[in-house]
């Protein structure tokens, strides 16, 4: 092997040298064509540009609606405030309690859901109560506190 018999590369790109000179066939534009913004140096096409067509993106209608003042609580049921009680022996479960046991995190904000029964007499302190769950606890004779 010799520098007489050196080939390039099977997968290499195509031996067009543009932009050198008008005798090697690409000179003069360097196949870029005749004006407009590709010919152009620094050129790039921004992410979904589709020649000056208003692009799919702001043509599809958003569905949907996003409330930014919605408050998002994290759910906790009547049955699962029955297993704690049970199982750690309480009568007050407040958001401490939730959250040693896994159920809430410290910034969550808490709705108890009536979802079960109760068979126990609970303090119960959260964030927010449905009807039923605040019902359900004061039929036995605990009490439901807002945070």
């Amino acid at each position: 092997m010799d520098l007489s018999n050196l080939k390039p590369a099977q997968t290499s790109k195509s031996s067009k040298r543009l932009g050198r000179g008008e005798g090697s066939g690409y000179g003069d534009t360097a196949s870029r064509g005749h004006k407009g913004a590709k010919s152009r140096s620094g050129y790039s096409k921004k992410i979904g540009f589709e020649g000056g067509q208003m692009p799919i993106q702001r043509r599809v209608p958003k569905f949907g609606f996003y409330n930014r003042g919605r408050v998002e609580y994290k759910p906790i049921n009547l049955s699962t405030l029955e297993q704690i009680a049970e199982k750690h022996n309480v009568t007050t479960i407040d958001k401490d309690v939730l959250v040693v046991n896994g159920l809430a995190s410290k910034h969550d904000l808490i709705k108890i859901l009536g979802n079960g029964s109760l068979s126990k007499k609970l303090t119960v302190k959260a964030h927010a109560f449905s009807k039923s769950a605040k019902e359900a606890i004061e039929a036995q004779e605990g009490t439901a506190e807002k945070i």
